[in-house]
């Protein structure tokens, strides 16, 4: 708020001007009292000026008395996982209420370092959707992979006093942080000067190895397996986010967790939502409405998504429909049974009517994050598996989540000792092979529970360092697959029996395109469809988004990256024989 727009409003609300809209007729929904009145809501500049008082506006809109809800806020968001640019990812997300995101751009950060930051700002800057950023604090996310680039704490200065920076991204370096590592410090120092809040990321961490993280005055997390684990956090002080991704869905197992108590707390985020979920589903109303059917009050659901979020952010204008807030909301006939949003209105102006957005945001072409595809000395000998003996360990993927288990498994060996596939055992060759800067560094492992049948999936999208992960039945295809992301510059493949079957291809850092919402939408149901059909992927899993999370360190149980099988719980690397 400035001088010039305060005495805008103050005379819009007193009469002295005509104000630019009126909502007619609206139950408007109360965040801070939780519960609705019946009301004409008058918005001047894009901001709430008041209720009722027989005022004069330009445009009118009648309500015919639905619900008004705030526009709902994504406290916690990858863009990338979206596979969309932030323009198509608002033209996606904004017809189904969500009014703010706050992303972690860590994913293209890990790729193409402070370049990925500076697209991120530039290409949200002018769009419907308000895009607030967090600095990535974990890039690489562990120290034991190699990621595209290392931020530290002189590039967190950078950029953590903007306005649209809200502080540091998940701090996923537990140990780091339990550590007091002098280099983690020094980033968590910056959010510290500037007074911005930090976000966190501790799957599985209780008790006193919890107080050792959250002292260090980090207030989020989305990672909660567990009511308890959620209660506890909590109670230590943090902000706990339900989540509602493709991968990872964790709504209903945590919103026993809410209460009448403690729901000031808790937050909705999406984290990272596939396009066919958000075109199916919804955005963040999705996982409200699951809360709001599973039993949770739908007032209190809202203010979750709404209200919570903006004082968690320090978002002081919006949140809420009430006078000075941000005229951001949406119509709807009922929130008893969860919320899909009618008309959908940003700063005042109608932006989204029937699920479809009315106006294209404004697109930004890709610069400097492009072609980032730089491997060296892969062929077909990469993917072999040598191993000691007929026992091995293997990831074993746990279906509705990223956390996986320890498998042991009895495994053929041809008479070089290298791994057989079996195709009366589900269990496949997974390999990830660095992308970024030409080290020529590989590593192949085991996975048990994919499903697959013959031929091989390959996405350079692989959490959260983004070099190529591929999975497979035999070496030929895999190594097609590998090779095919290379020459097209990333993105999604599949093979089988030496011919390609369809590919996806993220121009944007391998991991976004310029397409549209419908194109990649229909491409990625087209290879949904062959992934589970032609491939025999496990119908209990997402074929694409779960193999991307097989390389990510900072989730146990056993993951992949390019130097090798890692133990996240040990947090080292571990042999596969056994």
């Amino acid at each position: 708020m400035n001088k010039i727009l305060a005495k805008s409003l103050i005379d819009a609300s007193e009469k002295r001007c005509i104000c630019d809209l009126v909502i007619k007729n609206a139950n408007v929904v109360d965040v801070y009292n939780k519960d609705s009145f019946l009301a004409d809501v008058y918005v001047k500049d894009g901001y709430i000026v008041g209720f009722n008082g027989d005022r004069k506006a330009s445009r009118e809109y009648d309500a015919n008395g639905r619900f008004l809800v705030p526009a709902l806020i994504d406290a916690h968001c990858h863009i990338e996982s979206s596979h969309l640019s932030p323009s198509e990812f608002s033209d996606a997300v904004v017809p189904n209420g969500t009014g703010t995101v706050i992303a972690d751009p860590h994913e293209i950060c890990n790729v193409t370092g402070l370049d990925g930051m500076r697209y991120m700002l530039k290409a949200s800057e002018n769009i419907p959707l308000s895009v607030f950023l967090m600095f990535p604090s974990c890039v690489p996310a562990t120290p034991f992979e190699h990621a595209g680039a290392v931020l530290n704490a002189e590039d967190v200065e950078e950029f953590i006093h903007s306005e649209r920076v809200l502080g540091l991204g998940e701090m996923m370096n537990y140990p780091g942080v339990a550590g007091a590592d002098d280099a983690v410090l020094d980033k968590l120092s910056k959010a510290y000067e500037n007074k911005k809040i930090i976000d966190g990321h501790v799957p599985s961490i209780s008790g006193a190895s919890l107080d050792s993280y959250v002292v260090a005055d980090i207030k989020t997390d989305h990672e909660c397996e567990n009511a308890d684990e959620a209660r506890e956090k909590i109670r230590k002080g943090m902000y706990v986010m339900l989540r509602q991704g493709t991968a990872c869905q964790n709504v209903l197992t945590n919103v026993k967790a809410v209460n009448a108590k403690n729901y000031m707390r808790f937050l909705f985020c999406t984290d990272d939502r596939q396009p066919q979920s958000i075109t199916r589903e919804g955005h963040v109303n999705y996982g409200v409405s699951l809360a709001i059917r599973d039993g949770l009050d739908p007032y209190i659901a809202i203010s979750m998504a709404t209200l919570n979020p903006s004082i968690c952010y320090g978002l002081e204008d919006r949140g809420a429909i009430a006078p000075g807030k941000r005229a951001d909301f949406f119509l709807t006939d009922d929130i008893s049974k969860g919320l899909k949003a009618d008309e959908v209105f940003l700063l005042g102006n109608l932006v989204a009517k029937g699920g479809k957005i009315i106006e294209k945001a404004e697109h930004v072409k890709a610069f400097n994050v492009s072609g980032r595809m730089d491997v060296k000395g892969f062929s077909i000998k990469s993917l072999e598996l040598p191993l000691k003996t007929d026992k091995a360990r293997a990831i074993e993927i746990i279906a509705g989540g990223v956390v996986t288990k320890e498998a042991i498994v009895s495994v053929n060996r041809d008479e070089n000792g290298n791994w057989l596939y079996n195709d009366k055992e589900d269990v496949l060759k997974i390999a990830v092979i660095e992308r970024h800067h030409g080290t020529g560094l590989s590593s192949v492992a085991l996975i048990k529970g994919y499903g697959l049948k013959g031929g091989a999936v390959a996405t350079s999208i692989a959490h959260d360092s983004h070099n190529i992960i591929v999975v497979g039945s035999n070496d030929d295809d895999m190594a097609l697959a590998v090779n095919k992301l290379v020459s097209c510059g990333g993105g999604i493949t599949m093979f089988k029996d030496g011919r390609e079957l369809m590919t996806h291809p993220l121009e944007i850092a391998g991991l976004m395109t310029d397409s549209t919402l419908n194109e990649v939408t229909s491409c990625l149901d087209s290879m949904s469809r062959i992934a589970k059909i032609e491939l025999q992927v496990s119908e209990d899993i997402d074929p694409f988004m779960t193999l991307s999370f097989m390389a990510l360190p900072v989730i146990p149980k056993l993951k992949i990256t390019d130097s090798g099988l890692f133990d996240v719980s040990s947090f080292c690397f571990v042999d596969i024989s056994v």
